[in-house]
């Protein structure tokens, strides 16, 4: 029978690694690669299925540490009104993951409410703070999807520094409160900061103001007016020029470097303690042994809720894809939503995209039924695929 197969041009695959994020609104990152596994299983009984979910960096990134064995330790932290929350980090040895939208993340928000001009990054500070009380050396700081437009400035002072005003007083929380700033001491910052390795994990490279700032490329998805925006803009300026005359020239360089724009500007504060910036999925691969686990495959499944443009610069499909091919494994994608040419899916090393639109064109339905619908598209997959 394999010898058949093989006559026909059909490639036989026994081993598949499941390397997805999320389908955001419908799917985990964990329930994503149940449901290609109970696809795959249903054609093929005996195929042996790795799962590793993973994440770019932003939300679901402790998650997917979770599920590769690391524990997960929940804390209580400011969510991004000041509001008490409990939020997660994962720690296995002396390295941590942490994410910041656990604490600062729109998710933390009430429904249908935004305060782009107010929300804090404190909780993320305290995150931070937590994993170092937990042992940590290697800190993974993953980014994105923040409700928080604060250049860091929460995130700092939950860390020990101080920000005030002209009359001595701290100055107001959320990214708008900075316009009010006119002296930055960083001099009370957690010591043990110098002897850790942060790294700060994210899928942008924005620089923090500016057109292609943080409060001009994602202060609308936070709910900021064109006039929030232009304020916010200008605040985190003034931020950036107050904390020059503080610590010297490079708190401008860190301004201007790529990530310092990243979720709502706290890759700035975040640069400005050290951290090294990594594309997030690179970080997160490394992190969740990727490379050993390529090595006992033979396919890849990627994926994630829409494969457009977006996934070709720094998201978890094109991350996975980029690894696999360069260590020669075959690389199929599924997604709820396919926006990719044939031709850009070759360049970024996916062989071929498995959408569910494919199986239910009704994208409503898509989104409600994901689960079944990928069960249904795995099993084509695996038809196509496995022995």
């Amino acid at each position: 029978m394999r010898e058949a197969r093989r006559a026909r041009g059909k490639q036989v695959t026994q081993r598949v690694l499941i390397a997805a994020d999320k389908f955001k609104g419908s799917l985990t990152a964990v329930q994503v690669a149940e449901r290609v596994t109970a696809g795959l299983r249903r054609v093929v009984p005996g195929v042996r299925v790795e799962a590793m979910p993973v994440a770019d960096g932003g939300d679901g990134t402790v998650d997917a540490a979770v599920a590769a064995g690391f524990e997960r330790r929940e804390v209580r932290v400011a969510g991004p009104l000041g509001h008490e929350v409990t939020a997660a980090f994962a720690l296995r040895g002396d390295t941590a993951v942490v994410e910041m939208a656990e604490a600062s993340g729109l998710q933390r928000l009430p429904a249908g409410v935004f305060a782009p001009l107010t929300a804090s990054t404190y909780g993320s500070g305290e995150l931070l703070r937590a994993a170092l009380d937990a042992g940590a050396r290697t800190i993974v700081f993953g980014v994105g999807g923040s409700a928080t437009t604060d250049g860091g400035a929460g995130m700092l002072s939950a860390l020990g520094a101080r920000f005030l005003d002209a009359d001595g007083e701290p100055v107001t929380p959320g990214g708008g409160g900075l316009g009010d700033l006119a002296t930055a001491d960083l001099s009370g910052l957690d010591p043990r900061l110098t002897s850790v390795e942060l790294v700060l994990a994210s899928d942008v490279d924005n620089p923090l103001t500016g057109p292609k700032g943080a409060p001009a490329v994602y202060g609308p998805q936070k709910g900021a007016s064109p006039d929030d925006v232009a304020t916010l803009d200008a605040a985190l300026a003034h931020f950036a020029k107050v904390l020059e005359e503080s610590v010297g020239a490079k708190a401008a360089e860190h301004a201007a470097a790529p990530g310092a724009g990243a979720a709502g500007g706290i890759g700035y504060g975040a640069l400005l303690i050290g951290a090294r910036f990594r594309a997030g999925i690179e970080v997160m691969l490394d992190v969740l042994g990727f490379a050993p686990a390529m090595e006992r495959t033979d396919l890849v499944i990627t994926g994630e809720g829409s494969l457009d443009e977006q996934t070709l610069h720094g998201k978890a499909p094109a991350g996975v894809a980029a690894a696999a091919r360069a260590a020669g494994k075959e690389v199929v994608a599924v997604c709820g939503r396919l926006a990719l040419a044939p031709q850009a899916l070759g360049r970024a090393g996916i062989r071929r995209a498995y959408p569910l639109t494919d199986v239910e064109p009704d994208v409503a339905k898509c989104i409600a039924d994901a689960g079944p619908i990928l069960e249904r598209v795995a099993e084509r997959i695996a038809g196509d695929f496995l022995a």
